[in-house]
C-alpha cells in the first residue's frame, strides 16, 4: 500500500558525471520485490513529481539512483544528507520473481540501478548484463559483482566492455545457455524491443520494464497509457512498469 511521507536523506553519493545515489529513511515503504518505484517532489514550486525506481532497500531504507535529465532532477542532485523529501511510494508492479530462480538481468543507461534490485533478490544466481553509453556513464559494477554469478559490461562507444549493444551479449549467452527462468530488462524501449526479441528467438519467457512520461503516478491522469499487443492500453505507474514482453505492441 503506497504512502506520502517526508524521507529524510541518509546518504547522497555523486556515481558519476550525470547520476546520482540516494539512500532514504523511508519507514512503511517496503517494496513487495524488485522495480516498483517512489515519486518524489522535486523542488516546492515544481508541480508534478518524478518517478525513481527503487535501487535497493533494507529495513526502513530505501535506495534510489536518478540521472539529471531537466530541472527537476537538477534540484534534486542538489539534496545533502539530512535534507527531507516528499516521497509517495511504493507504486507500481514490478518484477514476478521466484528467489530460487535463476535469471538473466539486463540493464541499459538508467534502467542499470532497478536490475540491482533483482540481482539481490536472487542472491548470486543470476547472470547481468550492463549496457552504457561510453565508460563515463557507468555505475554500479561493483555492486553486480557482490549479488551475481556473473556480469557483463557493453558500451556503444566500446570504452569499456563489450563494444556494442546489449541484444548481442543477450544473444551469445543464450547460444550457450538458455536454461534461465527468465530474462528481465529495464532500459530504453529499442533496446528492450530488441531484448525480447533475443529472448523469444530461444523460448525464453522475458518480463520488461517500461518507462513512459507520468504524472500522478497512481492511474488517475491517464498519461502513462502504452499500447499492447491485444489493442488495449495499460498504464505504466499503475499495471506497470514491468510487463510480460509478448504482451507489447513493440510496433507503435
Amino acid at each position: 500500500m503506497p504512502i506520502q511521507k517526508s524521507c529524510t536523506v541518509v546518504e547522497a553519493v555523486r556515481l558519476n558525471a550525470f547520476a546520482y545515489s540516494f539512500t532514504l529513511e523511508a519507514e512503511g515503504m517496503t517494496p513487495e520485490g524488485p522495480d516498483q518505484f517512489v515519486h518524489v517532489k522535486c523542488g516546492h514550486s515544481r508541480l508534478l513529481r518524478r518517478p525513481i525506481s527503487i535501487c535497493d532497500w533494507e529495513e526502513n531504507l530505501l535506495r534510489i539512483v536518478f540521472e539529471v535529465r531537466g530541472e527537476g532532477t537538477e534540484w534534486l542532485s542538489r539534496r545533502k544528507a539530512g535534507d527531507r523529501l516528499d516521497v509517495l511510494g511504493p507504486l507500481g508492479r514490478g518484477f514476478r520473481m521466484d528467489r530460487e530462480g535463476r535469471y538473466l538481468l539486463v540493464g541499459g543507461g538508467i534502467g542499470v540501478p532497478p536490475m540491482l534490485g533483482c540481482a539481490k533478490w536472487t542472491a548470486e544466481r543470476s547472470t547481468a548484463v550492463l549496457g552504457f553509453r561510453s565508460a563515463d556513464r557507468a555505475m554500479l559494477s561493483k555492486d553486480f559483482q557482490k549479488s551475481c554469478k556473473e556480469i557483463f559490461l557493453c558500451s556503444d562507444d566500446g570504452s569499456i566492455g563489450r563494444h556494442g549493444f546489449v541484444d548481442a551479449q543477450v544473444r551469445d549467452i543464450l547460444e550457450k545457455d538458455k536454461d534461465f527462468t527468465a530474462v528481465l530488462a529495464c532500459g530504453p524501449k529499442p533496446m528492450l524491443k530488441n531484448v525480447a526479441a533475443v529472448a523469444a528467438g530461444f523460448g525464453v519467457p522475458c518480463q520488461v520494464s517500461m518507462e513512459e512520461r507520468m504524472a500522478c503516478g497512481v492511474g488517475a491522469c491517464l498519461g502513462c497509457a502504452i499500447q499492447m499487443a491485444d489493442g488495449t492500453m495499460q498504464h505504466v505507474c499503475k499495471d506497470g512498469p514491468v510487463f510480460d514482453a509478448g504482451e507489447v505492441d513493440w510496433n507503435v
